[in-house]
């Protein structure tokens, strides 16, 4: 994997732009082999990592900002909401992600720039209402 120059990044972890460095799922997930050759983007402040677009042409793009384990979980429980009203039909997945930015009062709309867990929190209560 070539190792381009650290990134700065917003670490929810540190509260702040952090120069990230890239590492892969061996390092990451070391008992997750599967995960192995996939990269990852670490803050070695506080050891809290993100996923990377690694199915694009910039496989190690940033999936969102960095989180920490507890606002990581928060997101997958948003996203096991989220996901099922668009995979079910009942809505497009660009209308689900626009009535959502709408109704938080944004421009648009990404699980992954969620940075506390209080801000999961409000999203995961209008993405409930956009599910009932």
């Amino acid at each position: 994997m070539s190792r381009p120059s650290p990134l700065a990044w917003y670490c929810c972890g540190c509260q702040r732009d952090v120069k990230a460095r890239l590492t892969d799922g061996r390092e990451v997930y070391p008992r997750r082999e599967d995960l192995f050759s996939l990269p990852f983007w670490k803050c070695d402040g506080c050891g809290n990592h993100v996923g990377c677009h690694h199915k694009t042409k910039d496989r190690t793009r940033p999936l969102g900002n960095i989180p920490t384990k507890e606002l990581r979980n928060a997101r997958q429980h948003i996203h096991r909401v989220l996901d099922p009203i668009w995979q079910s039909g009942k809505m497009p997945r660009g209308k689900v992600y626009a009535k959502l930015a709408e109704q938080l009062g944004l421009k648009e709309y990404h699980t992954a720039e969620i940075k506390t867990v209080e801000e999961a929190r409000r999203v995961y209560a209008v993405v409930k209402t956009l599910a009932t």
